[in-house]
C-alpha cells in the first residue's frame, strides 16, 4: 500500500507516478475522503474530551455539597447525549476509514526512477544476454511433442483426470522435474545464504491481502468452499512472506544481507486474465511448481538485494547451461505491488523465442506497509518498515521445458544437464521408455 503520507504530501506527483502504470488517480476523491477522515476525528476527540470533563463535573457537584445520587443524575443525561455523539462520530470515522483503505488498497506501487517507460511488453529494455542459442542441424521441436514422443508426458491423460491445462509426467521426465527442486534447493541453501522453509499451501485473505493479490487479483485465485476463508497459493511468496506479518524484527535478526528464505511448493491459479494463450503443454498452467526467493531487508539495502537476488536465479540458468536474457520491466508492464522488477526469459528453441522463466521483484515498503512487516532500527530504537523482494528462483515446469528443448537430440532423445546428473541418479539421457 502507497504511504498516505506521500500522498498527502503531493498528489499530483503520486498522479503523475500512477499515470505512467496506466493508473487513474482520482485527487479530488481522496482529498474528499481525507478531509472527512479529519473532520470525523476531531469531533471524535474534541466528544471525548467533553465527555472527560463532564464526569469531573459529578465530583464538583458533590464538592458543592450536592449527594452523589443527584449529581450522577444532572450529568447522567449530558453523558448519554455525549455518547450516542460519539457513537456517531465514531462510525463516521469507520466508514470513512474504509472507503480510504479501499481506494488506496486499489493503486499499484509507484515505479522506482529507474524503471523505464512504456505501456507494454514490448518496450522492457533488454539489460543482458547469457549464453549462445543451440544451433541444430534437424528441425527443432517443441517439448509437448519431446516428451510424448518419449512417452513420459501426457496431456490427454491430465485433460482426462482434471482438464486442461495440466500435465501428466512419467519417468524419466518426472524424476528429472523432482531432481531439478532439489537441484535449486541446495543451490540457493549451500551457495546463496537462504534459509529453507516449509509453509502452508493454503492460505487466508488477510495473507493475500498483504502481498498485493487481494483486492484485485481475486479472479486469478483458486477459493476453497467452507466456511473459512482459504485460497490455494498462487506462488510461495505469499506464505512466505507473510512469515513478516506483524512482526518486527531485530537488527541482529537482518544479518549483514538482511532475511533470505527459500521455498519449494505447489502454485495455483486459475490464469483468468489468459485465455486463449500457451494453451499447449506446461508454459501456462493451473498447477506447477516454484522455486521461490523472499528476502526481507533494511531500506537502504533494498536496490542492492535486488541486484543479488536476480544474480541468484540467473546462476541457476548458468549452472544449467541454458542461454536467457535478462530485461528490465517497463512502467506499464511491472506487477501490481513492485516498484522494479527483472524478468529473466529463458530460450526456447521449440518456440524460437525467449520466454519469462523468473521474475525477480523489489517491493520497497508497499508489502510491508499492508503486512506491518518491520524492523528495531537501533540507531533511533524505533520500528520502521522493511523492504521486501523476491524472485522465482525458478519456476520448475518452465525450467523443465527448457531443458527438453535446448537439450534435445536429432534422435529424440534429450541430453540432461551435467550440473543436474547427480540429482537425477546418475541420468544422462532421456529415451524412450
Amino acid at each position: 500500500m502507497l504511504d498516505i503520507r506521500e500522498v498527502r504530501r503531493d498528489p499530483a506527483a503520486v498522479a503523475e507516478a500512477l499515470a505512467a502504470r496506466g493508473v487513474t488517480f482520482d485527487i479530488a476523491a481522496f482529498e474528499t475522503l481525507d478531509a472527512r477522515r479529519k473532520v470525523a476525528d476531531v469531533a471524535s476527540q474534541d466528544l471525548l474530551a467533553e465527555r472527560k470533563a463532564a464526569s469531573r463535573k459529578i465530583g464538583q457537584l458533590v464538592g458543592q455539597g450536592m449527594s452523589v445520587d443527584d449529581a450522577k443524575a444532572e450529568v447522567n443525561a449530558t453523558l448519554d447525549a455525549i455518547a450516542a455523539q460519539i457513537d456517531s462520530a465514531t462510525e463516521e470515522a469507520r466508514v470513512v476509514q474504509g472507503e480510504m483503505d479501499a481506494l488506496l488498497g486499489g493503486l499499484p506501487n509507484l515505479p522506482h526512477p529507474d524503471v523505464p517507460s512504456g505501456d507494454t511488453e514490448s518496450d522492457n529494455v533488454e539489460v543482458l544476454r547469457w549464453g549462445t542459442p543451440p544451433a541444430f542441424d534437424f528441425a527443432a521441436l517443441d517439448h509437448v511433442d519431446i516428451g510424448e514422443r518419449l512417452g513420459l508426458l501426457d496431456s490427454e491423460l491430465a485433460g482426462k483426470i482434471t482438464g486442461s491445462r495440466f500435465s501428466v509426467m512419467h519417468g524419466g521426465l518426472a524424476r528429472l522435474h523432482r531432481a531439478l527442486i532439489q537441484f535449486m534447493l541446495d543451490l540457493h541453501t549451500t551457495e546463496h545464504g537462504y534459509q529453507e522453509v516449509y509453509v502452508p499451501y493454503i492460505v487466508n485473505a488477510g495473507s493475500l491481502y498483504g502481498t498485493g493479490q487481494l483486492p484485485k487479483f481475486a479472479e486469478d485465485l483458486f477459493r476453497l468452499e467452507g466456511d473459512q476463508d482459504y485460497y490455494l497459493i498462487p506462488t510461495a511468496e505469499v506464505p512466505v512472506t507473510n512469515i513478516a506479518r506483524g512482526r518486527i524484527f531485530e537488527d541482529s535478526e537482518l544479518g549483514e544481507s538482511g532475511l533470505r528464505m527459500t521455498c519449494h511448493t505447489p502454485c495455483f491459479r486459475s490464469e483468468a486474465g489468459s485465455y486463449g494463450r500457451d494453451t499447449r503443454g506446461m508454459i501456462r498452467q493451473h498447477q506447477f511448481e516454484k522455486v521461490e526467493l523472499v528476502s526481507l531487508v533494511r531500506p537502504e539495502a533494498g536496490e542492492q538485494a535486488l541486484e543479488a537476488l536476480t544474480g541468484h536465479a540467473e546462476a541457476v540458468l548458468q549452472r544449467l547451461g541454458l542461454p536467457y536474457r535478462k530485461v528490465i520491466l517497463c512502467t506499464g508492464d511491472l506487477g501490481f505491488s513492485a516498484c522494479k522488477t527483472y524478468d529473466l526469459e529463458v530460450w526456447l528453441p521449440g518456440q524460437n523465442a525467449y520466454r519469462e522463466i523468473s521474475s525477480c521483484s523489489h517491493f520497497g515498503t508497499f508489502q510491508a506497509r499492508r503486512l506491518q512487516a518491520r524492523w528495531r532500527n537501533p540507531a533511533t530504537g524505533k520500528p520502521e518498515l522493511l523492504h521486501t523482494l523476491n524472485g522465482s528462483g525458478l519456476a520448475v515446469g518452465r525450467t523443465l521445458v527448457a531443458i527438453l528443448e535446448n537439450y534435445q537430440r536429432a534422435d529424440g532423445s534429450v541430453a540432461v544437464p551435467e550440473a543436474l546428473q547427480p540429482y537425477a541418479g546418475g541420468l544422462a539421457l532421456l529415451e524412450a521408455g
